[in-house]
């Protein structure tokens, strides 16, 4: 039996039929399945480790990167399949796994059974399927939600409300960074740390080419002020953000990133913010999640 969790408000326009879809779709493709509907005080990570201990034969993620990376901390280090079928606005983790977007074609990937192997990146034992971030994303992150609590704004309404206003105040992150060879300190407006490598030059910005490679990658600007990031934004659109030298970036297995003066930081991972507690602790973990991909 295959578990499915399923966000009713994942996505720009959510469906309120999504349930009976899914359910009408699993049985044409003869994919016996129980559809869990993620509602409030519905816990993800906690219907997919019970699932998982049970021994279901996959567990589905149907929602955007936040439902995936719930449903994946609660299946790292075990055998059990995590199905994707993409709900959410961006779907990040599943374009760079060609996972198809189409609903139909989605259940029909999970029902076929092909497995992929793919690492996920850790930070204070929080998983992450995608990356995590500290400085102005999750500032952002915070107010877009408070705007859509506080005036009812939708989502992308709510998301340039609060991008502006953050990018007038927000005056960076000191922190210092150790991955094990000469410590830097810097202030950055941002520092985001990819499971694996991402493309940050050319049309193609943001997507990555290998999920596989057991290397986190790391990314910041200590020369930008945050009024600026825009400008690089096109830099990199139009291919030219590496050769301004103004981002910087490495690649680590593990590292480590401290704040001489708070306890505390707003962290960022695929999409959902936390306050952790410094140090960070960041790990790749390779090969940590069996993966439902199409037949190569």
């Amino acid at each position: 039996m295959i578990t499915v969790c399923i966000n009713p408000a994942a996505g720009t326009n959510p469906s309120q039929n999504s349930m009976d879809r899914l359910a009408e779709l699993f049985d044409r493709a003869s994919a016996p399945a129980r559809l869990v509907g993620l509602t409030s005080g519905v816990d993800a990570v906690q219907i997919a480790r019970e699932a998982c201990e049970s021994g279901a034969d996959a567990v589905v993620a149907a929602g955007g990167d936040g439902t995936v990376n719930s449903v994946a901390s609660a299946l790292a280090g075990s055998n059990t399949p995590l199905g994707v079928i993409p709900l959410g606005t961006l779907n990040h983790f599943a374009k760079d796994l060609h996972l198809p977007l189409d609903l139909e074609d989605a259940v029909g990937v999970i029902a076929a059974r092909h497995v992929r192997k793919v690492d996920a990146g850790v930070v204070n034992d929080h998983v992450f399927v995608n990356n995590s971030s500290i400085g102005v994303y999750p500032s952002i992150v915070v107010e877009r939600e408070e705007l859509r609590r506080r005036r009812g704004y939708r989502k992308w309404t709510a998301f340039a409300v609060a991008t502006a206003h953050v990018l007038r105040h927000y005056r960076g992150v000191a922190i210092r960074i150790d991955a094990g060879d000469s410590p830097r300190v810097v202030r950055t407006p941002f520092f985001a740390v990819g499971n694996n490598e991402y493309l940050i030059d050319g049309i193609r910005l943001g997507a990555r080419l290998r999920l596989d490679a057991g290397r986190l990658f790391v990314y910041y600007a200590p020369r930008v002020h945050t009024r600026d990031l825009p400008e690089l934004l096109v830099l990199a659109l139009v291919g030219h953000a590496t050769d301004s030298r103004v981002l910087e970036s490495f690649a680590a297995e593990t590292l480590q990133v401290d704040s001489p003066s708070r306890r505390t930081l707003r962290v960022a991972f695929d999409g959902e913010v936390a306050r952790l507690a410094t140090p960070l602790r960041y790990r790749t973990w390779p090969h940590a999640l069996n993966v439902l991909v199409p037949a190569r």
